[in-house]
């Protein structure tokens, strides 16, 4: 169907609002997954509605001008309110949506991912789905940019006002030792300092978080390794060299390397993280809540469960919210 010009449509606007955020029309037809042409005409059909320029595109990145920035507010809070009414109405019929944008941590990849996409393809027949895997502050930017609609991430401190949460788990913070190296009847931490400690990149979450901790400890750790990957940090662990601190989540993402390892609580003083679905706030309804039904006892099922029937010290630590 072609849009008469002069008229304002909600793709023109969304359109608008994705060239503005992706800083190019080409970053913007990715993703909305439309052509480089279409994006380009719905921007110039909408300029020929409002009477004004709203993209100075001689630019390398392209800039607002002064009426795109006053228009930006506008057509963000018409969008909104767009998506408040389609959620709505999803209220009713929950396999009515057509697409959902789905950002998960790589600590579910392995178990939680794959059984959710199936439950959740199985409820949204008619759905198009778009599923990413990357650390909790790459998808929280995505979600705050709304190239994503729904993520699950560690949320230490990225709370915000315009975030709706639901909280899945929390998990504790374990200290994880090649196998044999540590007589758990003699003090933990002496005999771990004589190994080299490897730490998550600073650049994670989690790194930041177990930074923080060390420091309040007054714990004084050589920097002589920094990961960003669990498999590379379990594997340097299992190799008998190493030790590290890390999450059941990261311990079971691991599982090739379990024979190698053993698992104890932290040798000083504890630790947890929570992990939650978080969506834009007002803008979902009740998915996000439904979503975050689906997910909780598959985290129970898969990761809890089973973590704790090995570990049973863990006890209430590690839960499902």
């Amino acid at each position: 169907m072609v849009e008469t010009p002069g008229k304002l449509s909600l793709w023109a606007i969304e359109v608008f609002i994705a060239a503005v955020e992706e800083g190019s029309v080409s970053n913007a037809a990715k993703r909305l997954s439309a052509s480089v042409s279409s994006v380009s005409q719905q921007l110039t059909n909408l300029e020929a509605a409002l009477g004004a320029t709203l993209l100075d595109r001689s630019t390398r990145p392209q800039q607002l001008t002064s009426a795109g920035a006053l228009f930006l507010k506008r057509a963000q809070t018409i969008l909104s309110e767009a998506n408040q009414a389609k959620a709505e109405l999803a209220v009713y019929n929950f396999s009515s949506m057509t697409r959902l944008r789905l950002g998960l941590i790589e600590d579910f990849d392995a178990e939680v991912t794959p059984a959710l996409m199936v439950q959740l393809a199985s409820a949204l027949k008619g759905c198009q789905f778009l599923l990413e895997s990357a650390s909790s502050y790459t998808l929280t930017d995505a979600l705050e940019s709304r190239s994503l609609d729904l993520i699950a991430v560690a949320d230490l401190d990225i709370a915000d006002k315009w975030m709706e949460v639901h909280s899945l788990m929390t998990e504790p913070f374990i200290a994880v030792a090649p196998k044999g190296y540590v007589d758990q009847t003699k003090p933990v931490f002496d005999q771990l300092e004589k190994l080299p400690f490897v730490r998550y990149s600073s650049r994670q979450m989690m790194g930041r978080q177990i930074e923080a901790h060390l420091s309040r400890q007054r714990i004084n750790l050589p920097n002589r390794f920094e990961f960003g990957s669990y498999h590379a940090i379990l594997s340097m662990v299992a190799s008998g060299r190493s030790w590290t601190v890390t999450t059941p989540l990261g311990y079971m993402s691991g599982q090739r390397f379990h024979g190698a390892l053993d698992v104890m609580p932290l040798p000083f003083k504890a630790l947890s993280r929570s992990i939650s679905l978080i969506a834009r706030k007002g803008e979902m309804d009740s998915i996000a809540g439904d979503v975050a039904g689906l997910m909780r006892p598959l985290i129970r099922e898969k990761l809890v469960t089973p973590c704790l029937e090995q570990f049973p010290w863990m006890g209430a630590g590690f839960r499902v919210e």
